[in-house]
């Protein structure tokens, strides 16, 4: 299955409207974004809760890791860079953490507010290698920008 973006985009805003609570919101993205794909094994977010620290946030799908220094895998790659990573073998990445094993591509997003202070990272795994691409990244960083007011 592909995702319908401009759908999954529509539905989105049309469920965070007027919401302004960062945990309410999360939680509703992670959910509508999780449910729009096969591909989309683990969907959630890390938010910054100290400096150089994400703690999970709301998510769909199995465990994740609790913490994760900004230093370590790809989230933390996300977070200290600013930068979309789009990581077709995970096995391929320095540093990568397995949350879980059966995670074989990854997508992470850093989240920013209207001040362009980063708040969190989106972080989708797969368990099928090369399962993202720029279209995925382009169209969900659309996506937060929307919801979150971020500056891109």
């Amino acid at each position: 299955m592909q995702v319908d973006y401009a759908t999954l985009a529509r539905t989105i805003a049309a469920l965070t409207e007027g919401e302004a609570d960062a945990v309410a919101l999360m939680a509703t993205v992670t959910c509508e974004v999780h449910h729009a794909d096969d591909r989309f094994d683990w969907t959630g977010f890390y938010r910054v809760v100290a400096p150089e620290l994400l703690k999970i946030g709301p998510y769909q799908g199995g465990h994740g890791c609790l913490s994760i220094p900004f230093s370590r895998g790809v989230c933390g790659a996300a977070a200290r860079e600013g930068k979309v990573q789009l990581v077709p073998d995970v096995d391929a990445f320095p540093g990568h953490i397995a949350c879980a094993s059966t995670t074989r591509s990854e997508l992470v997003l850093p989240v920013r507010d209207g001040t362009g202070r980063l708040i969190a990272v989106f972080d989708i795994d797969s368990n099928q290698s090369d399962a993202f691409s720029q279209v995925d990244a382009t169209a969900l960083g659309d996506i937060l920008h929307s919801v979150f007011g971020c500056v891109k």
